[in-house]
């Protein structure tokens, strides 16, 4: 079992028809980096649960609606006060450009009493690992205590602390990084792609995000040539590139592959198979609109995928009608 925490926003974004067009409606979906790595572990058919504040609002409970109907066990304090985030998705020919309305939302408002529920103190002691990322550490104040509660309860349960570093510039501005950096020095695993790395630490080179993080955490680094490297803390690195992607959106594949590559460590696969995972299941975002897992291939065919020597997974390409793997697999499935 799994647990996510962290905000989960209503995201407002034009109809797939009207991409590139001035809308005269909005669609919405669900977004935020950790609701999307919950619903992406639940596709995958790993029991996650996703803990948060939400506002007592609509769109509160349409994030409550959307990640049960996709799975996810929602354990949420609901704010009397404080709105749910949100986000627009302006969407263009050449990519998307969010807009954050979530300055005061209720997320900001999570205090490490949080952790005293009787449901959320269950599912820490029930799950092998609990993902969270650097935007709730920018989100939360800086005197908060939630991520310390965390790492505490950590130490405690002995659970795996996954961190993705998601390097969000705004949430920053004017503050002291302290906070973020101890969240990434706690962390058993840490996620990282080497542009934010560059932008949030300074650099990307692995010794020295070694030297930055300590030797606690598995560092995994995606880096510009669309590979992935997992750095374990003893120093041996394991290398995949990633599927060939013909890509519609690229919001929320680093979730995805966030989701995908701990589904493989949960399920005690080796770094390879994980990484293949991350890779495979950020294909399925990168390749349909939207900034959730959707698509994926049957458990069957992904066994098969991950088997795969290095020729035939260099050869697999995943568009938007699906995965496309010459002699082997084709859109309709196997052959």
């Amino acid at each position: 079992m799994a647990l996510c925490l962290g905000e989960g926003m209503v995201v407002l974004h034009a109809p797939p028809a009207m991409r590139g067009a001035r809308p005269d409606s909005l669609d919405l979906s669900v977004g935020g980096a950790e609701a999307n790595v919950a619903s992406g572990l639940a596709a995958l058919g790993l029991a996650t649960t996703w803990v948060s504040r939400l506002g007592r609002d609509p769109f509160g409970s349409y994030v409550e609606q959307d990640l049960r109907a996709r799975g996810v066990a929602v354990v949420v304090e609901y704010d009397e006060d404080r709105p749910t985030g949100a986000y627009v998705k302006e969407q263009g020919v050449s990519g998307s450009r969010m807009h954050y309305y979530r300055t005061g939302s209720a997320a900001t408002g999570m205090t490490a009493d949080l952790f005293a529920q009787p449901e959320v103190a269950a599912a820490l002691r029930a799950s092998r690992l609990v993902h969270t990322s650097g935007i709730t550490a920018g989100i939360l104040p800086e005197d908060s205590t939630v991520l310390p509660a965390l790492i505490s309860a950590r130490d405690e349960d002995g659970f795996t602390l996954s961190v993705d570093l998601n390097w969000r510039p705004a949430l920053w501005r004017g503050r002291s990084l302290e906070p973020l950096l101890h969240l990434l020095r706690a962390a058993d695993v840490l996620l990282l792609g080497a542009d934010e790395a560059l932008a949030a630490l300074g650099t990307a080179e692995p010794e020295a995000l070694r030297e930055l993080v300590g030797h606690r955490p598995r560092i995994v680094l995606k880096e510009a040539d669309h590979v992935a490297t997992d750095i374990s803390p003893m120093g041996r690195r394991t290398t995949v590139p990633a599927l060939k992607v013909d890509v519609v959106e690229a919001v929320g594949a680093g979730d995805g592959f966030a989701a995908g590559y701990l589904y493989g460590l949960l399920t005690d696969r080796d770094i390879t198979s994980s990484l293949r995972l991350g890779h495979l299941v950020a294909a399925s975002v990168l390749a349909e609109v939207g900034d959730h897992v959707t698509g994926l291939p049957e458990p069957q065919i992904r066994e098969r995928l991950l088997g795969a020597s290095d020729a035939e997974w260099s050869a697999i390409r995943v568009d938007s009608e699906g995965l496309h793997w010459p002699g082997v697999v084709t859109v309709g499935g196997e052959r």
